[in-house]
């Protein structure tokens, strides 16, 4: 007599998910925080190509900062492309570590031409001995670049084994070519020390 019926139960079972109050926003209010985060992103969205571009400049200027901090501090992380990874790094310290006839080339070589040019009226015999020095210095540079690659390709061969090699002996005879005071990244190592 008094009792319910099975639709006028299902009725009045209030439903699992909140309702929204009608006329309301249909989602919570946001915090401070977030608040806060969403009016400092709107607020560097460039408004215009002058913004856009002035944006971009600054961004520019910190990627190259972050890049200049990481050749003097070597951070693998903001390397340039062509020095990242720890087979260029094995490299690098493998340069560094020794002495190279390549690193002083350029030196030496411009001081021969020089006496050469000066002195030349002065003593017949001059240019004759230049180009002798030219020559034997092109023939040390070149047995230096034979054994610097040959020997770095050893030691990346059995340090990082399965590892390509393509390319490394250039990159590292580039390096040695730079006085070891302007070379870019810094050296890590000393002379006479062993690379890790």
């Amino acid at each position: 007599m008094f009792r319910r019926t099975k639709s006028e139960t299902a009725v009045e079972t209030p439903s699992a998910e909140p309702q929204g109050k009608p006329g309301g926003k249909g989602r919570p209010t946001p915090t401070r925080r977030e608040a806060e985060q969403a009016r400092k992103a709107a607020l560097k969205k460039p408004r215009n190509r002058k913004e856009a571009a002035a944006y971009r400049r600054e961004k520019m200027r910190a990627e190259r900062a972050k890049m200049q901090e990481a050749m003097r501090t070597g951070d693998d992380r903001y390397l340039p492309a062509a020095d990242k990874g720890p087979v260029r790094r094995f490299a690098r310290d493998y340069v560094d570590a020794r002495w190279s006839v390549m690193e002083f080339a350029l030196p030496v070589l411009l001081v021969i031409s020089l006496l050469g040019v000066v002195f030349a009226g002065v003593f017949t015999w001059l240019p004759a001995v230049v180009n002798l020095l030219f020559l034997v210095m092109i023939a040390a540079i070149a047995a230096d670049w034979f054994f610097l690659s040959s020997g770095l390709r050893r030691a990346v061969a059995k340090k990082f084994p399965g590892e390509p090699t393509r390319g490394i002996g250039f990159y590292a005879v580039r390096r040695t070519m730079q006085m070891r005071r302007w070379r870019l990244p810094k050296p890590m190592v000393n002379r006479g020390e062993k690379p890790a």
